[in-house]
């Protein structure tokens, strides 16, 4: 199944070099919602939205580069998602493949870089968008569908590409938003305190116990 699953990612690299298809360029969808963050070109979503912290789906399997391009591994991070579940642009971009590969239902979005030089696949996911849509962070390009082909049913491959190389799709999201527990406000440490807080607090420690100093020998 790994083998499978780099003949479609190298297929679909391959398909992403044709010219894009007839559909018109525009903007479909718009950026927010649940598991995004972010605004503009910086704007960043998880690609289905979870019932976690901030959105966060939960992730079945994480990216397991291979150690060289034959290798086994896992190219692509795996989110819980059920067949229907709507499926949306990572990032900011133009959609330049939805179709089968392998028998499987992809879709890829080439981001919106100078170099345009990362593509984001989903699969198994119909598109719902024209090829060359250009897309907000956010925005719904396809659904996920019921593939037997694919290795973990109920679930949607996320991958990220830079030319032939893998990577680490969660990279493409800020820190915060990649965190599964709440957010909390730590204590500032050396701060200076007031004069009166100062002194409050020297009283207190004294009410507490005696000083190592004062104790007799």
């Amino acid at each position: 199944m790994a083998l499978h699953m780099w003949l479609t990612v190298v297929m679909t690299a391959l398909l992403t070099a044709l010219p894009g298809g007839t559909g018109t360029a525009g903007s479909a969808g718009t950026a927010g919602g649940a598991g995004c963050a972010g605004a503009g070109s910086d704007a960043r979503c998880w690609p289905v939205a979870g019932p976690g912290v901030r959105g966060r789906p939960a992730v079945l399997r994480a990216f397991e580069p291979p150690a060289t391009p034959y290798a086994a591994g896992h190219r692509g991070v795996d989110l819980r998602a059920g067949p229907g579940s709507v499926v949306r642009a990572a990032a900011p971009g133009e959609v330049t493949f939805a179709g089968k590969v392998a028998g499987t239902d992809v879709v890829v979005l080439r981001l919106d870089r100078p170099d345009a030089s990362l593509r984001v696949t989903y699969e198994p996911v119909r598109g719902t968008v024209a090829v060359g849509t250009r897309l907000a962070a956010g925005g719904p390009l396809g659904v996920v569908t019921d593939s037997a082909v694919h290795r973990s049913p109920g679930c949607l491959h996320w991958g990220l590409l830079r030319g032939d190389v893998y990577l680490d799709p969660l990279t493409l999201l800020p820190p915060w938003l990649l965190r599964a527990g709440p957010s909390r406000l730590l204590p500032v440490f050396g701060a200076a305190a007031g004069g009166t807080e100062r002194k409050a607090e020297a009283a207190a420690r004294v009410r507490g116990g005696r000083s190592p100093r004062a104790a007799p020998s």
